[in-house]
């Protein structure tokens, strides 16, 4: 059974840093992109983060350089650091991967709450 679980968020202020971490467990991690997804209230869901199996990064403009994405194939965890945070970051941050079963399936973490007051 896949399950993605994240932790780490919190509320911060603005210029601040927070790291998310997300523990993935019934696939085979090490081999599948990861993503993480934020959406902010009212909003659609955004992509934020992407990092393959095999190391590849790519960012949203809204974030580039200010996070980092990462993972650990060891701990089957993939990491979020995000500095110098605003204000419009805040949003329910999401850990997402797709699996080919039979056909593509999205799957989801719970979510974690960042707030970044100004």
């Amino acid at each position: 059974q896949v399950q993605l679980v994240e932790s780490g968020g919190g509320l911060v202020q603005a210029g601040g840093s927070l790291r998310l971490s997300c523990a993935a467990s019934g696939f085979a991690f090490s081999s599948n992109a990861m993503k993480w997804y934020r959406q902010a209230p009212g909003k659609q869901r955004e992509l934020v983060a992407t990092i393959t199996g095999g190391g590849t990064i790519t960012y949203a403009d809204s974030v580039k350089g200010r996070f980092t994405i990462s993972r650990d194939n060891a701990e089957n965890t993939v990491y979020l650091q995000m500095n110098r945070l605003k204000p419009e970051d805040t949003a329910v941050y999401y850990c997402n991967t797709r699996l080919y079963r039979g056909g593509w399936d999205n799957y989801w973490g719970q979510g974690t709450q960042v707030t970044v007051s100004s």
